[in-house]
């Protein structure tokens, strides 16, 4: 039997956090008693600068539940650091790690079929969403489009996986090696190159309140997704560059063409066209670069990824 810890970051959840325990009680204890885990196995809150009580209530829980563990970060550091900060401190305590959300709109009945997974000599077991029924129409839309997107632009990554995934601790102590700041974890961890699988998740609705991951903190996620995995959208800005230039021909054929046939007035049109076209396009290109070198000025000062203010082990 191995001994399993699930991670999950949490950032103003006290009106999910006790709903999350008793789910994942009753399968901790379905999975022991049919001998998948051992009885030391835990599920760890990673509190992430919660300004409401999930703090205390993770307190609470720690000893009113066996299973339940926590640590506490200094302050908000987003949901990738604090997913690494819970992986790396779980690692120490468990022989596999599972990272979900604390929502639980991950499937948790896909966990014992990762353990199996894990058991059958797989390293990292993702779970791929199969079914999004309970997102909105435009979030599934947007998801979609951008795992098409990011895989064009050469981001190597599990499409329709998110951050539920099994890992074990040898992937994790590979993971340790990589010291980005600006962490992407999709695309990070399929560069470790161990043997995976995948295992169906279908997204079901959230308990209570609503999700804390807001439309900028997915944007953001979204580039870092591209610009710390992918050099294309520098060669794009060659290329559409090109574009301009025999855009730019082709427009002073016809401006040579109006001043022969006496049509001079008629230029105006296409002169304010091309000018707020190549300015749009200098602009787009100068945020492109500043964001490759913003990447860049962030990782070069090699800060620490987070700081743990309290563990409960």
């Amino acid at each position: 039997m191995i001994r399993l810890a699930t991670v999950s970051p949490c950032y103003n959840e006290e009106d999910v956090l006790r709903h999350s325990v008793e789910q994942l009680t009753a399968l901790f204890e379905r999975m022991i008693a049919e001998g998948l885990v051992s009885k030391d196995s835990m599920m760890v809150f990673v509190n992430d600068g919660s300004r409401d009580r999930t703090w205390e209530i993770i307190r609470e829980l720690h000893l009113e539940n066996k299973f339940v563990r926590g640590i506490n970060m200094s302050r908000n550091v987003g949901h990738q650091n604090a997913i690494m900060a819970g992986m790396m401190t779980a690692r120490e305590w468990a022989d596999a790690v599972i990272t979900l959300d604390a929502d639980l709109q991950d499937d948790i009945e896909c966990i014992p079929q990762m353990v199996r997974d894990f058991e059958a000599g797989n390293d990292i077991v993702y779970g791929v969403k199969v079914s999004r029924k309970a997102d909105s129409f435009m979030k599934r839309m947007t998801a979609q489009g951008f795992y098409k997107f990011q895989s064009s632009m050469g981001v190597e990554s599990v499409y329709n996986h998110a951050d539920f995934r099994l890992m074990s601790r040898r992937a994790l102590d590979m993971l340790s090696t990589y010291k980005e700041h600006n962490l992407y974890l999709r695309g990070l961890i399929p560069l470790i190159g161990l043997r995976h699988t995948t295992v169906d998740d279908r997204i079901g609705e959230r308990f209570a309140g609503k999700s804390k991951y807001t439309f900028s903190k997915m944007m953001h996620l979204a580039m870092n997704g591209i610009t710390a995995f992918s050099v294309r959208p520098l060669f794009a800005i060659y290329n559409i560059g090109m574009l301009f230039l025999i855009i730019g021909f082709l427009i002073g054929i016809y401006v040579i063409w109006s001043l022969i046939v006496g049509h001079v007035v008629q230029g105006w049109a296409s002169l304010m066209l091309s000018v707020w076209i190549v300015g749009g396009f200098i602009l787009i290109s100068l945020g492109i670069v500043g964001t490759y070198i913003a990447q860049i000025y962030t990782e070069v000062k090699r800060r620490p990824l987070y700081h743990i203010q309290e563990i409960l082990s």
